[in-house]
């Protein structure tokens, strides 16, 4: 994988030859499955308890990434605490994984998450779940307990998310934004996927996006398609690497995706995560949208 601009993917094969560490009660090596099952039921996403990499922990996207007040992500203390519950220390080597709709969709926003509170290496199963269980990886139903650990997170690093003013200011100055969602979505022909509850009182795009939607930037096995490939995607839809760029979906994990891509496996210097996405700006009054095709 050395066409990337730098070294975050693994492979099934060399998580398969560090299970032994990913099971260890030494924090050195953490394998973590990260998912949302009221969003993976309709897939064919084996569930943790049905099934899992040996060593891996699990953690929900909605349960143990998001704050269940405030609309947020997690605070600095509520994430310290979260992932030295789960075993994790501030040196750990971090791999994640996980299911969805899309391959490692929620497990990319943990990912952003990570890397905004500054955890240094952070890396991401190619492929995810499915790859890993449709080759038949090892799989065990045996949960680990492993000692907390006192974690201490170097974030937050700001420069890697958006919020509204900063949107507004992207829109305003005509920078691109990458919008990860479905056609129709981005058409405003619907608002959400279906089965999903978080929505917005409006359909359509914010004014300038380009629409990449998520599973353009993966090969049918779920593995990222190459550098020149994902170059040449991105190139087309007017996104170049001499520009800031934000991207969005409806409440930030699918354009996670998208940052991923981008700042790590292209080199992106400045790429903001906007996690507010559309169910922030598709509410706003009088913030600006379109609908139909990008103009």
């Amino acid at each position: 994988m050395s066409d990337y601009a730098n070294d975050v993917l693994v492979s099934a094969d060399w998580v398969d030859e560090h299970l032994d560490e990913f099971q260890s009660d030494d924090p050195d090596y953490r394998l973590l499955e990260v998912n949302n099952p009221t969003v993976t039921a309709d897939s064919e996403y084996t569930a943790y308890e049905e099934g899992h990499a040996p060593g891996a922990v699990f953690l929900d996207w909605e349960e143990d990434f998001t704050d269940q007040t405030t609309r947020d992500i997690l605070s600095k203390d509520t994430f310290e605490e979260t992932m030295g519950e789960a075993g994790v220390s501030e040196d750990s080597t971090v791999v994640f994984y996980g299911g969805g709709r899309v391959p490692n969709w929620f497990a990319l926003f943990a990912y952003w998450q990570f890397k905004y509170y500054g955890h240094e290496d952070v890396r991401v199963l190619n492929g995810g779940k499915d790859y890993w269980v449709a080759n038949d990886y090892p799989l065990t139903d045996e949960e680990p307990d492993f000692p907390s650990q006192d974690y201490s997170a170097r974030g937050p690093f700001e420069s890697i998310r958006a919020y509204r003013q900063d949107v507004e200011q992207a829109v305003e100055g005509g920078l691109p934004m990458v919008d990860v969602r479905s056609p129709e979505e981005f058409k405003g022909e619907i608002i959400a996927p279906e089965g999903l509850q978080e929505t917005a009182q409006r359909g359509g795009h914010i004014p300038g996006a380009s629409n990449v939607p998520t599973a353009t930037v993966l090969n049918d096995d779920g593995t990222f398609k190459t550098a020149d490939e994902l170059s040449e995607l991105y190139a087309d839809a007017g996104i170049t690497e001499d520009q800031s760029v934000v991207t969005y979906c409806r409440v930030g994990e699918r354009s996670s995706i998208a940052w991923f891509a981008l700042v790590e496996l292209l080199g992106f210097d400045d790429v903001q995560n906007y996690d507010g996405s559309w169910t922030e700006w598709g509410n706003i009054i009088r913030s600006p949208i379109e609908k139909g095709e990008a103009e």
